[in-house]
Order: structure tokens, then sequence, then C-alpha cells
């Protein structure tokens, strides 16, 4: 029988890491209370974080497909949790690729080994992935750093992704991508939530599609009042990045698509030659309150910085 795998992340000065293994899952705790579950993807085509819970415990992501929750939508089998794929790499289906769905060339992200390490003030799962097409070959290997961070009252992600092309690559114009969320259902506009960009825009008419150097999300989940914010790293490769965020519950970040955001941009063709790479940085934080009581401007300086 394997043993599930627990990382437990404590503050400085608190209780040490404890590692245990299991088959195809890693389950993060910080402070010592269950955090998110890292799943290597094999029942669903790439892997991904779910659920993920506030520093209260309560989960701001759609617990569907993973499990079947009351009030939850059921669309997109592929919106799991917390991923990072896209939807055209030389053609191959990336984003849209359930196990159940028939599309023509649809890969997969394959997670070939994982590893953790502890820090003094965080803990850092770090994973290598390669996305091959559907004959199984090799056409991405991702080195993935996922860095958890506590506090008393957020809970923060840093994700450093590099991408190393294994043959020519493109990545065509598309909105299908790539570094997402699927929200609990009342953080969604549909359920009363509130989107708000770094510009001051709010509603899916006024944030989708347009650049900006963040986005956050929030609403009441079991009486608590929260929000969910991706920054985009100014290091990152055509930041500030489009966004894919959707009223419905879809929080996503696109940095390959251009025209298929904007109809006056020309069509991207980003093009990554073999054995050359691509780094991106990403940063997720829960945090109580909304965008401005929750100081989510600030925080993103902070980061910055």
């Amino acid at each position: 029988m394997p043993r599930p795998l627990w990382i437990l992340l404590a503050a400085a000065g608190c209780l040490p890491a404890q590692v245990h293994f299991a088959k195809d899952l890693i389950s993060v705790d910080v402070d010592g209370k269950p955090f998110t579950v890292f799943h290597y993807g094999a029942e669903s085509g790439k892997p991904y974080l779910a659920p993920l819970r506030s520093a209260s415990g309560k989960i701001v992501t759609r617990r569907f497909p993973m499990e079947v929750a009351a009030g939850d939508s059921t669309d997109h089998l592929h919106h799991t949790g917390l991923w990072f794929s896209y939807d055209d790499v030389n053609g191959v289906k990336f984003w849209e690729n359930d196990p159940s769905y028939k599309h023509p060339n649809m890969g997969r992200i394959v997670v070939r080994n994982a590893d953790y390490k502890d820090g003094d003030k965080s803990g850092t799962l770090a994973a290598t992935m390669e996305w091959r097409d559907p004959n199984g070959k090799v056409l991405i290997v991702e080195s993935r750093n996922m860095i958890f961070h506590s506090g008393p009252a957020l809970r923060i992600v840093d994700f450093e992704i590099t991408l190393t092309a294994a043959e020519d690559l493109t990545f065509g114009d598309s909105k299908e991508g790539a570094f997402a969320v699927r929200l609990a259902e009342t953080l969604t506009e549909k359920k009363g939530g509130k989107m708000v960009n770094a510009d001051g825009r709010s509603t899916m008419a006024q944030v989708w599609g347009k650049r900006s150097d963040w986005v956050d999300c929030s609403g009441e989940v079991e009486g608590e009042k929260l929000g969910v914010a991706i920054f985009d790293n100014p290091q990152n490769p055509r930041h500030p990045t489009y966004w894919h965020a959707r009223d419905y519950g879809l929080f996503a970040l696109d940095p390959f698509g251009a025209h298929a955001f904007d109809a006056t941009q020309p069509e991207s063709h980003w093009q990554l030659a073999k054995g050359k790479q691509l780094v991106f940085r990403w940063r997720v934080v829960i945090h109580p309150g909304d965008a401005e009581s929750g100081h989510v401007a600030e925080l993103y300086k902070d980061y910055v910085k």
C-alpha cells in the first residue's frame, strides 16, 4: 500500500517539514493545515494543484471534476484546480486534453520526477515534466518550481517555470491558455463575485483580453470574504500579459496569444528553436477581503521588488 506524500511547510521556528510518499500525488500542508495537493495528472492529461485553500481553510477552487459537490458547475472537464498548459504547440492540444475528449492531436503533460526542498521561511516543490504529442514524442521539457509561503492571513505560491524546446516549436495564437485557476462558484462574477485588474478595470467585459500586471477575483466563501490574485512578473516575456478571465470562473493569463484577444494585433506565431528556453514567473495570492481591502496593489509592489 503506497503511503500518502505529505509536505508540512511551516514558518521559521515552527514545525519541521515531514515528508511521506504516495503514488501520483503530493499533499502540501502549510502551518500544519491542509493547503493543496499536487496531482501528477495521470487521470487528467496534465498535472495540477487542487484544491487550494485560504489561510482559514476555505476552498477557493471548484471541486469538480476531481469530486462532485453540491452547487458546482460541471462544464469543462479540463478545468482542474490550478494548472499550466497551452492549446497549440506545433498543432498539438495541451489545454483541452481531458482523456475523455475525442479531439484530434491531443497531447499529454507527464511528470517525470518531483522533489521537495525545505527553506527557512518557505518550501519548494520542484517537478520535471514532458509535454508529449499523441505519439509520445516529447516536444517540451518543463522544469517547474512551486514555492509555498505561509502567513497568518495569506497563502502565497510562486511559480518559476522553464520550458526547454525538445524540437523546433511554434506556439500558435490562441485564447485557450495558459496559467489558470478554476474558481469556486461564489468567487465568480456570475455568482456575485468581483473581478478587477491592476488598472482599475472591473467585470469580465473590461478585464478579458486586456493586458495588465495582475487580476484579482473575490467573493464570499462559506461566509468569509476572500480573493485570489495572480501576478505577472515584469521579467516575463510579453509582460504585461493578456488575461483570459471569464465570468463563470475560468481565471487565466495567456502570454502566447495576441490576435485572439485583440483583433488589431497581428497573429502571434511564437517560435522557439530546439534547445532554447522560455522562463516564466507568476505568483498566486489567496487573501482575505477584496482587492482593495486585501491590499493587492501593495502586495504586487512587494512582489516585484
